[in-house]
Parts: C-alpha cells; structure tokens; sequence
C-alpha cells in the first residue's frame, strides 16, 4: 500500500485497515508456523503497511491536538 492511499483513507476506514492486516498477519504467521508457506517477504509489507496505517492516525490526532 502506497502512502498517498493511505492518506486518502477515512479514519474509520483506516481502523478496519489495522484490524484487516492484524488478521491477515496472524493468518500468514499461522501458516508459516505449520510449515505451509514462505510467506516473509509478503510478512514485512504487511508490517510496513500496518506502520504507515499507525503513523498516519497518529499524524492525524497530533494535528486535530493542535489546531
């Protein structure tokens, strides 16, 4: 996911954002576990992506603090 996607995104719609890769990542983390895939690579996109959903949110509220 491109940053500029997830600036386009409603706050809500980054909540399910967050709740749809936390589920997405426990599925792959299950999977590799059981020896089903190599999924590291897909793993930290998934992460980065989570972290820009975070950062973005953050952005959000400190401005919102602000003004």
């Amino acid at each position: 996911m491109k940053p500029q996607q997830v600036r386009d995104l409603d706050e809500q719609e980054l909540k399910a954002k967050i709740h749809e890769i936390q589920e997405q990542a426990f599925r792959l983390r299950f999977q590799m576990k059981m020896g089903q895939t190599d999924g590291l690579k897909k793993r930290r996109i998934m992460k980065k992506d989570l972290a820009r959903v975070y950062t973005e949110l953050r952005t959000r509220e400190l401005a919102a603090a602000k003004g």
